[in-house]
């Protein structure tokens, strides 16, 4: 029923007159009638209720009494029919704690309902009544924020906000960091607080986009002294769920565990320890590196590879015998018929190399080496000519294939470039340039493993302990995704790591992976349904078990790598050979 314009006409009449009265009257709280009648015109028309959306908070801290009838009103006013009044009661909203701090966090609660607006007119007056709130006094806005991310963890829709919350914060938030988080340094380590708090339990993608943020602020920067560093290597070490018991079932934790040593490479090469990763793989997971499946494995020696220049001569020398064992494991001795992985052994060579380098005597017992430094660790009166024999039989042997192989590579990228020659389709182009891409990358690794055995044939060796020698895979210029996928899960996925979902699951929401392994966490994975646990999150403090994501996007120090290459006819790089090849 169309309202009276009349009757419209007199509503908004007596709203000029009751706001005339109050904007000229000394002691407006000595108006009350005139306020209420503002609250009851919130009944009336559609014009009336903007013009009344206006007035409720403009004068609202003068009639304490009147308040719950105030808000209660501009509620209703927001979930009106009309768009227009609902914008313009949205709008109102930060007007009602400008001198009444004490509503902040309620009213922060009613615009992060909004958040799930579908007009976008709407939604942009919710994000500006945020902002608004968060200049206004950034700190209560944050805790009231965040708490949406903690504590979200019953009904489904408090998932809903959860997401729009941390989209928010992603998009709107942490771009302007430098202006609103003032004083910088108190306000800095109120949010990093607030972030740690909600690091409990979090997807893939939310711990990356977390970790950004804090890289991001000023007491983590270049100049941050080593307990800052510290501190941020505590979060990564607690993501790994580096106090729990390893099970080689539980495929979610090694790739929970690889990606966090990647995210942790930058804070190891600017001085942060990193024994307690490497404690736990020497006691729990490389003691069970053949029971892990195959496609985690490569993973784990590219990690370990890559973290290996930055240990400490004590973490050199405890884990060393046990990648000792993994190279001659990996490294066939001559006519056994065993079988050799190139990518294996570039991975462990480089690693032994760079623990060596820091840890060289501990290398007598272990390969036959003799080198003296002067302490009883050099066990010089021992003998081991057996295990340097040995040892050096299968770095010739290793040589020997290696060798074979460039041959076969180089023989396979002159079959590349005839074909790209004769080539018609786009599509037959690219697929040769693929396969020149990974022959690449295979003569990368096997010069790699040539260089790396050179040095150690002599009694006294030299081990590599520069940057002299660069992996294959960090000059990789298209990385090829192995198809392996992940079970398990934390958080459902969603908008809030943009297009696509690209949402990482949490722990114990049951479903399977949608991405790829080398993508699989920061690039997302979903898994549906939740789980059991506490509060409705399944598996141990409910910790993301997708983080693994693309390693050109976690550090600077190298892209993942293709992990295939060319011999000939398109060998696997986990290339493996007999090792009787001739």
């Amino acid at each position: 029923m169309e309202p009276n314009p009349t009757d419209e006409a007199k509503h908004i009449e007596s709203l000029y007159e009751f706001g005339e009265r109050l904007n000229e009257a000394k002691d407006k709280s000595q108006n009350v009638k005139d306020y209420e009648g503002i609250i009851d015109a919130a009944k009336t028309s559609i014009k009336a209720k903007q013009l009344v959306a206006q007035l409720i908070p403009r004068f609202f801290k003068f009639f304490p009494d009147l308040s719950n009838r105030a808000v209660d009103a501009h509620i209703d006013l927001i979930e009106e029919e009309d768009l227009g009044v609902r914008v313009q009661a949205i709008r109102g909203l930060p007007l009602f704690c400008k001198d009444t701090p004490e509503f902040l966090s309620k009213v922060i609660d009613i615009l992060v309902q909004l958040l799930t607006a579908e007009e976008i007119v709407e939604r942009d007056a919710v994000h500006k009544a945020l902002m608004s709130l968060l200049r206004q006094d950034v700190k209560a806005s944050l805790t009231a924020l965040f708490k949406h991310i903690i504590s979200a963890d019953e009904p489904s829709s408090d998932e809903l906000f959860r997401e729009k919350v941390l989209s928010f914060i992603r998009d709107k938030v942490f771009p302007i960091k430098a202006e609103i988080l003032k004083p910088r340094e108190e306000m800095e380590r109120h949010i990093t607080d607030l972030i740690k708090k909600s690091l409990e339990d979090v997807t893939g993608a939310e711990f990356r986009m977390f970790m950004d943020f804090l890289k991001s602020l000023s007491i983590f920067g270049e100049k941050a002294p080593p307990e800052r560093m510290k501190e941020l290597i505590e979060i990564i070490e607690g993501q790994a769920d580096l106090d729990a018991q390893f099970t080689v079932s539980d495929t979610d934790h090694i790739d929970r565990l690889i990606s966090c040593l990647y995210m942790a490479l930058p804070f190891f090469l600017r001085g942060a320890s990193g024994s307690k990763f490497l404690n736990y793989l020497n006691k729990h997971i490389v003691p069970v590196f053949d029971e892990l499946p195959e496609e985690r494995k490569l993973d784990l020696l590219k990690a370990l590879a890559e973290i290996s220049p930055y240990t400490t001569t004590p973490e050199s020398r405890q884990i060393l015998p046990a990648i000792v064992e993994l190279l001659k494991k990996y490294m066939p001795r001559r006519k056994t018929g065993e079988e050799m992985n190139f990518t294996y052994v570039e991975c462990l060579l480089y690693t032994f190399h760079h623990l060596a380098h820091k840890a060289p005597n501990a290398t007598n017992s272990l390969c036959g080496y003799k080198i003296v430094t002067g302490q009883p660790s050099d066990r010089l009166g021992e003998d081991f000519t057996e295990c340097y024999k040995d040892f050096t039989e299968r770095m010739s042997n290793v040589e020997e294939l290696t060798k074979v192989t460039i041959k076969k590579l180089t023989q396979g990228m002159n079959e590349h470039n005839k074909k790209m020659a004769s080539a018609k389709t786009d599509e037959a182009k690219d697929s040769i340039k693929t396969d020149k891409q990974n022959t690449t990358t295979g003569l990368r690794t096997c010069n790699n493993i040539l260089a790396m055995t050179k040095p150690l044939h002599a009694k006294v060796p030299t081990f590599i302990g520069d940057k002299s020698i660069n992996l294959s895979w960090k000059e990789a210029t298209k990385p090829v995704l192995p198809t392996t996928t992940s079970t398990g899960g934390k958080r459902p996925a969603s908008a809030v790591n943009g297009p696509g979902g690209n949402f990482a699951s949490k722990k114990g929401r049951g479903g399977g992976s949608q991405n790829q392994l080398v993508n699989r966490a920061f690039e997302g994975i979903s898994h549906g349904g939740r789980g059991g646990g506490r509060g409705g999150r399944g598996g141990p403090r409910g910790r993301a078990t997708e983080i693994l994501s693309n390693r050109s996007q976690i550090s600077s120090l190298g892209a993942c790598a293709p992990c295939h290459f060319e011999v000939a006819r398109s060998v696997p790089l986990g290339l493996v050979l007999p090792a009787t090849l001739k």
